[in-house]
């Protein structure tokens, strides 16, 4: 007989076979003795192993002697039951007068096998009884576990002692094998296998094999209610012959028992290739919990880093010395340079009035957008950051051109990350994930949500960063202020002082290609606003920048600051004091005379206020070139920027204008009184009367022209520029041009007048098909009458001045003039 340990759950699995035998058994347990030993056969019979001891301590080391030291070293005999000979010495009472010859322990299953030989007459049975009467008067418990005791099962099969690695299960499967070659063995019934394995514990079910199954062998299934009785069971019914007796076969069916797993891997893996439809979605929603539960924080700090360390970066007077050395040339200067080295400062003084009222604007618990508006080159930057915003905490600039640049959503998200500082951003995954999200779509129907679209990717973005702005205002909160009993949102709305500014430059730049970007822009932009967590500042050089931010904030009126061009006396301080920016430069102004700056009055007048193209007249002049030279620079310069733009290139007819208008602007503003026109008058005119005012604001967008608007009525219009009224009369005088544009002109007119007196006539050809003519047409006959009449007039005016300028073109004097 043997005896058994109750099983542990990593207890190896046992295969059993006819003639099973283990050809090498050197990784067995040292302790197997006897017919176990390296190169025998292991095949045990119902009189080798009488005694199955389960409940034994769990073998918690490798095998081998290293596990018999280390158990030496830890474990108390005398203490604790831990020693299985210990053990074993306890379980059998003296007076059973019994001669142990083998023991060999199932450390992974949590038991040991016992041979014993016995007196003549005493039985296995009374054996038994004797150890079970023993053990439920004296327990014996493992040290690690005291609610566990020592129990004792009698063999009656013979088991099939290995090392295989097959993890025990509270599932068996009996397999039914004929007791010889030529026998014949048959399905035990459920009653025959719950009396044969109720005896070692509770069972759950006993499924037999389908009866149309062709499997061979026959087998069932026995589920106990613990794992350790089906290792009871296994061990002590593995082998075991169900005789002819108990209605099982002529000569007895053997049995054959190996573990089952109650769920196999395989069937995991099936069951999830197979519902691809649940997983796929799942998998994607446990990605995206994972993402935001780790990276967001992480982003938010870096964010918040960006944002300090902005502060610290513009505060530091060393850094700010660098840099500007490194504009300047890349010539480091170790004199005191002055503090404007660009001669703004009259442009400052002149703007002084701006500046204080953005910085009140700043003061104010006002929920609304504020907008600077004005055409490029009039110093909205410099205004904002080096000027209103120059002793404020924090601020952040979100530069639209560098995002609307960027090709590709990948680069867009990068452009977005890397200006507000998050980070990490896995831009390279949208594309792996797109594919992802394509097969996913060829195998289920539908998306599965790996890839996310730029609109979800910006709105993360956008989402830390206004997560970030929030925090670091909450963070000059102290415990012991005044207002340390409002909450959050109470005390962001009455400190607007201490709020971050988020200025917005370049906003609507190239709107037109791509709307997703500045809609995810305003609407966060209306969050912050609204949420008290930050003010916001929009750049803007487009005029119909009032659209979209109403759209973001329908309730509320936008505070405005328009920059336009220096006055004249003002240019004119800037150019002094640009050029006299030093000593040696002063006195090289003074060296030169009046000869040298003879007619500066004159070209600043020329080119009015913008700074720009007054600081490269300045440059020119520095450079040794005479402001009359410097000025014929920047107009031969802007005519180049029109032709191509407006009246030669091929990228004209794209836009909502065409050529023969353009030119039509061009050629009345070059010859208007003060440089202006009345807007009505332009809109009434012939070519602008299908769809004028859209034309009109498209090349405004262009900056060809300005419209001067009172009250929010549009009043007149000027040149999109100071310089572009030289710049039109310059192009005007070219004859060449002027000729065969008005010739375009002319013939666009005397095909609308065509066009005009087709219809005329048609509506004439029908009301003449009449039978008779009625009273009542009368007038409409004569209307009609007329004005075909003034059309042909129209036209042969038209004509005969198309006439003039063939003359014209045709000349060899009809080249360029002027």
């Amino acid at each position: 007989m043997s005896a058994a340990l109750e099983p542990e759950y990593d207890t190896t699995d046992m295969f059993t076979g006819d003639k099973e035998c283990l050809s090498d058994i050197s990784a067995l347990d040292e302790s197997a003795t006897g017919s176990h030993r390296k190169g025998r056969c292991c095949q045990a019979t119902r009189e080798d192993y009488r005694i199955y001891l389960y409940n034994l301590p769990d073998r918690p080391l490798r095998a081998g002697r290293s596990y018999d030291e280390a158990l030496k070293r830890i474990n108390k005999p005398h203490v604790a039951a831990s020693d299985p000979l210990h053990i074993i010495d306890r379980v059998f009472p003296e007076s059973l007068d019994l001669k142990i010859q083998e023991i060999v322990p199932r450390f992974r299953e949590g038991g040991a096998f016992v041979k014993y030989a016995r007196k003549a007459g005493l039985k296995d049975v009374d054996v038994e009884t004797a150890i079970r009467a023993n053990l439920q008067e004296r327990p014996i418990r493992p040290w690690f576990n005291p609610f566990q005791a020592v129990g004792v099962a009698r063999v009656l099969g013979r088991p099939w002692i290995e090392d295989l690695y097959r993890i025990p299960s509270q599932r068996l499967k009996v397999e039914f094998l004929p007791t010889s070659a030529d026998g014949t063995a048959v399905d035990l019934t459920t009653e025959c296998l719950y009396s044969s394995f109720r005896s070692y514990g509770k069972l759950k079910d006993i499924e037999r094999q389908p009866t149309d199954s062709k499997t061979i062998p026959r087998y069932a299934f026995v589920e106990f209610s613990r794992p350790k009785y089906a290792v009871m069971a296994k061990n002590c019914m593995h082998g075991y012959i169900v005789p002819e007796s108990e209605g099982e076969g002529k000569s007895g069916t053997r049995i054959k028992i190996k573990y089952e797993r109650k769920i196999k891997f395989t069937m995991i893996k099936d069951w999830l290739l197979s519902h691809p439809r649940i997983v796929i979605p799942a998998v994607a929603a446990l990605v995206a919990a994972l993402t935001v539960a780790i990276f967001d924080p992480i982003r938010t700090f870096f964010i918040k880093l960006k944002i300090k360390a902005t502060l610290q970066t513009e505060e530091n007077p060393v850094l700010q010395w660098i840099r500007k050395q490194a504009n300047k040339a890349n010539i480091i200067y170790f004199g005191r340079r002055g503090a404007d080295p660009r001669g703004l400062t009259a442009i400052w003084e002149d703007r002084q009035a701006d500046i204080s009222r953005l910085q009140s604007w700043l003061m104010e618990n006002v929920q609304t957008f504020i907008v600077i508006h004005g055409p490029r080159g009039s110093g909205k930057r410099e205004l904002v950051l080096d000027h209103a915003l120059q002793n404020y905490k924090y601020k952040i600039v979100i530069d639209c051109k560098q995002i609307q640049d960027a090709r590709g959503d990948s680069a867009k998200i990068a452009r977005v990350a890397s200006q507000v500082g998050y980070r990490p951003v896995f831009s390279w995954m949208n594309s792996i994930s797109s594919f992802i999200d394509l097969a996913a779509q060829g195998m289920i129907g539908t998306k599965a949500g790996f890839s996310e679209t730029l609109d979800a990717q910006l709105s993360k973005i956008w989402q830390n960063t206004a997560t970030a702005l929030k925090s670091i205002t909450l963070e000059t909160r102290q415990k012991n202020d005044k207002d340390s009993h409002l909450t959050d949102e109470e005390y962001l709305d009455a400190h607007p002082e201490l709020r971050p500014v988020v200025v917005i430059d370049n906003f609507l730049h190239n709107a037109n290609e791509d709307s997703v970007v500045y809609d995810k822009i305003t609407e966060w932009a209306a969050g912050l606003t609204a949420g008290n967590i930050a003010h916001i500042i929009f750049l803007t050089t487009d005029v119909s920048f009032a659209k979209p931010l109403s759209k973001a904030m329908p309730n509320s009126v936008f505070r405005m600051i328009s920059l336009g061009d220096c006055s004249l006396e003002v240019g004119r301080k800037f150019v002094l004091s640009h050029l006299a920016d030093d000593a040696k430069t002063g006195n090289k102004l003074k060296a030169r005379g009046e000869e040298n700056l003879e007619g500066l009055d004159s070209c600043i007048e020329t080119l009015g206020g913008r700074v720009t193209d007054l600081e490269f007249m300045a440059h020119r002049i520095e450079a040794g070139e005479s402001p009359g030279a410097a000025v014929n620079r920047i107009i031969e310069q802007s005519m180049s920027e029109i032709l191509k733009m407006f009246i030669l290139g091929t990228e004209a007819g794209a836009q909502t204008w065409s050529h023969e208008q353009a030119w039509s602007l061009i050629k009345v503003l070059a010859n208007a009184e003060g440089g202006t026109v009345p807007y009505n008058r332009i809109l009434l005119s012939d070519l602008f009367k299908e769809n004028g005012e859209a034309t009109l604001q498209a090349l405004e967008q262009a900056e060809l022209i300005s419209i001067v608007s009172v009250n929010g009525c549009p009043e007149a219009i000027k040149p999109g520029k100071p310089v572009y009224r030289a710049v039109f009369k310059r192009l005007t005088h070219n004859t060449s041009l002027s000729s065969r544009l008005d010739l375009e002109i002319l013939s666009q007119l005397i095909r609308r007048e065509n066009q005009s007196i087709a219809k005329y006539e048609e509506e004439l050809q029908l009301l003449g098909t009449l039978p008779k003519q009625p009273r009542e047409l009368t007038y409409r006959i004569q209307w009609l009458l007329q004005k075909v009449y003034n059309s042909q007039n129209t036209i042969s005016k038209y004509e005969s001045e198309s006439v003039t300028l063939r003359k014209v073109l045709q000349s060899e004097g009809g080249g360029q003039g002027g």
